[in-house]
């Protein structure tokens, strides 16, 4: 199987985002990320690294830009 397991990495510890990943697609400014079960879940950040050899996705959450008008 070639699932891996998705992390969120909160200063510097990766915390289990979702279980059993096969796909992530970007998709806007945001990653959706599929399980094998057909589960999904979305999150505003990047990949951070992939151990495809340690089944893990790291990511890291995207701070929203502030927009300011001149």
């Amino acid at each position: 199987m070639c699932e891996a397991h998705a992390y969120l990495r909160l200063d510097d510890e990766d915390e289990l985002f979702f279980e059993n990943v096969d796909r992530v697609e970007p998709q806007d400014d945001c990653l959706v990320l599929e399980n094998i079960f057909g589960q999904r879940k979305i999150i505003k950040a990047r990949i951070k690294e992939l151990a495809l050899v340690d089944h893990k996705i790291i990511l890291e959450k995207v701070e929203q830009e502030k927009k300011i008008n001149n």
